[in-house]
């Protein structure tokens, strides 16, 4: 009968006989993953990555061939037409992103080493680390020794110790192996010496301090979208550095201004300042100048805010390190406007500017797996928790940027600094001996931080609602509301909210909202309702969230609705006054009164920029009047030490 089986047919277990094996490449090389199983009837297979949630594309046959791009675990499911399955061993598909310019063309999968370890010569009591990496397919087995002896525990390819003493100093090399072979790395020396001077001191911070602001909709120039995004990974991965972070969005010029001055009322002696930017931006005769939303067109360096002033108001809070980071354009504009008026810096050697672009360039975002984002921060993202001299972990950025061919020509990162110490932006925060000034730095910073309290409303009909905070940024805040319990004579229950003052959700518009939503979700809430609150800076009064509970009753099947209000007073940013400057201090650093003239206009309009082939993924806003201008397109470079220093 067909569709029925023999009575006599034995339905053995499923076996795998050979399982798949880890492996070790360079990116992009072409790998194939094989399982060899035995059952009754025919088989079926299914590959599985990510924590076996999720499903290889076409991965239904016993060997999979992918070309790795990225170090991922790998599993394969077998299962016949009796409903029984098994699984293989999981396995490493592991990717180096090295050098394979030696790897040889025929390579069959034998251990090829990358790289070797290097020499060491360091002092009692510090962390001796030696590293070695090889290709090979299986992956090859590590084994250290040192003086000819195995060294039991040591077999990955990392040998730390965290406290070496003088028995340590040897010759190590390490055997790494597969089924295909075996090679040996380079002997190399390590030299455990005492000095005659102690060691230096460690480098640390005694306080870290940072402000972000992403500008994107802007109103008189091509939106963005990237920002988004950008300021919220950063922000995040610099509060695991150990960073205070206030991050903005959208601000006006004097918006940017005062949250300016009250950063730089954070940073103090022996301080780490970062500064971060998104947005539009452009460079004049040498110094950068950043768009706010509110900018005319066209615009002038009166109209924008100056980055050479922001690093000179840093240095004379006597930081530890100032660090600027520029996701911006720096076309050459504005060639008839005034220079801002800055004073040289000293030679404190501890400045750090990293640009997204090069002089005369544009820097671009791109859509990246379903979110925008800056090519730049996306690198620098990637990079920025790596314990390394901060000019170092540019250079990284700088470096994978520059394999990145989407801006291939276009784009390339600039890094220029005074850097005398290894400072790294992941040193520790020591606090001895300025736990007076932290104090007053923790109340100013929390004042700018601080979340409204959750609060539990029980109405009249028995029905109890929490409304609860949180902080997407410093002037965007998300108010949840859950019903917690339902009263006895209520059923289909739906929670409403909203502001007074109505404050416009910026991130409403079409291909925003999405993203926003997703910063919600990693929040790991399942709130009722939501609402976001954005431009806090802007609130001049106590906000009050209304919560409308709407229910049908049981007993008379009619729709009611109840309403109860909780003042929240001023959240996060919205305390601070960002809209009253301090314009006696705005008076003396006002943008832009240097008595030079720069050169002879035909008219008192800017002159206009050429828009490029990309400029829908541009990071920069094009000044509309076009001005014949009597000095070529390269302009004189001007930074602040030019003013007072003759070449």
């Amino acid at each position: 009968m067909t569709g029925s089986f023999p009575k006599h047919t034995m339905i053995s277990e499923i076996v795998i006989v050979r399982h798949p094996v880890s492996v070790c490449v360079p990116v992009n090389h072409k790998v194939t993953l094989s399982v060899r199983a035995q059952g009754t009837g025919i088989l079926n297979y299914q590959w599985f990555t990510d924590g076996a949630k999720k499903e290889v594309p076409n991965g239904t046959l016993a060997d999979l061939t992918i070309r790795a791009q990225q170090t991922q675990l790998y599993v394969c499911r077998v299962n016949d037409q009796y409903y029984k399955c098994v699984f293989s061993n999981w396995v490493k598909v592991k990717v180096l992103d090295i050098d394979k310019s030696g790897l040889p063309i025929d390579w069959q999968g034998e251990p090829h080493i990358a790289t070797n370890p290097k020499p060491q010569k360091i002092q009692p009591g510090t962390k001796l680390v030696l590293q070695c990496a090889a290709f090979g397919v299986p992956a090859p087995s590590y084994q250290w020794y040192r003086n000819g002896q195995p060294l039991l525990d040591m077999k990955s390819g990392t040998l730390q110790i965290e406290r070496a003493t003088a028995e340590h100093s040897g010759t190590y090399l390490c055997s790494l192996s597969n089924t295909l072979g075996e090679r040996w790395t380079e002997p190399v020396d390590v030299d455990i010496v005492k000095s005659d001077q102690p060691p230096p001191a460690a480098l640390t911070a005694t306080d870290k301090v940072a402000l972000l602001i992403g500008n994107l909709n802007y109103s008189n120039h091509p939106a963005l979208m990237a920002p988004v995004m950008d300021v919220h990974e950063l922000g995040n991965l610099l509060r695991q550095l150990g960073f205070r972070v206030v991050s903005l969005l959208d601000l006006t010029r004097e918006e940017m201004l005062t949250a300016i001055e009250k950063f730089i009322h954070l940073l103090d002696k022996g301080v780490y300042g970062l500064f971060y930017y998104a947005g539009h931006g452009y460079e004049h005769a040498g110094r950068n100048y950043l768009v706010s939303v509110d900018a005319p067109q066209p615009y002038g360096t009166e109209n924008c805010v100056c980055v050479q002033r922001i690093m000179l108001s840093m240095q004379e809070r006597q930081t530890a390190l100032s660090v600027i980071l520029l996701d911006t354009c720096r076309k050459w504009y504005n060639q008839g406007s005034l220079l801002s008026a800055i004073k040289p810096l000293a030679p404190s050697g501890n400045t750090v500017y990293g640009y997204a672009t090069c002089e005369d360039a544009e820097a671009f975002e791109v859509q990246d797996g379903g979110k925008s984002t800056g090519i730049f921060t996306k690198y620098l993202n990637k990079h920025i928790l790596q314990a390394e001299k901060v000019t170092h972990v540019l250079e990284k950025v700088s470096e994978d940027l520059g394999r990145d061919p989407l801006i291939t020509g276009k784009q390339a990162v600039e890094i220029k600094h005074t850097l005398k110490e290894p400072r790294s932006l992941a040193d520790p925060v020591r606090t001895t001996g300025h736990t007076k000034e932290l104090h007053l730095r923790d109340a100013c910073w929390r004042q700018a931080n601080e979340l409204p309290r959750k609060k539990r409303l029980m109405f009249l009909c028995r029905v109890e609602v929490e409304v609860s905070f949180s902080a997407l940024y410093s002037n965007v805040l998300v108010a949840f509301a859950t019903v917690k319990t339902t009263g006895p004579h209520t059923q289909d229950c739906v929670v409403t909210l909203s502001s007074i003052p109505t404050m416009e959700d910026i991130f409403s518009r079409s291909g925003r909202s999405e993203e926003m939503d997703s910063l919600l979700l990693m929040n790991n809430v399942n709130p009722d309702c939501t609402l976001r609150l954005c431009a806090l800076q802007k609130l001049k009064e106590s906000m009050v969230i209304k919560v409308d509970l709407h229910y049908t009753h049981r007993d008379s099947k009619l729709r009611q609705t109840e309403s109860q209000q909780v003042d929240i007073g001023k959240p996060l940013v919205a305390s601070c006054k960002l809209y009253r400057r301090n314009h006696g201090a705005a008076g003396r650093t006002r943008e832009g009164a240097f008595a030079k003239s720069m050169g002879n206009i035909a008219s008192g309009n800017p002159p206009l920029h050429q828009t490029g082939s990309c400029r829908p993924f541009t990071r920069k806003a094009v000044c509309a009047a076009k001005i014949p201008v009597t000095w070529s397109n390269e302009p004189e470079e001007n930074d602040e030490n030019d003013f007072s220093c003759p070449h």
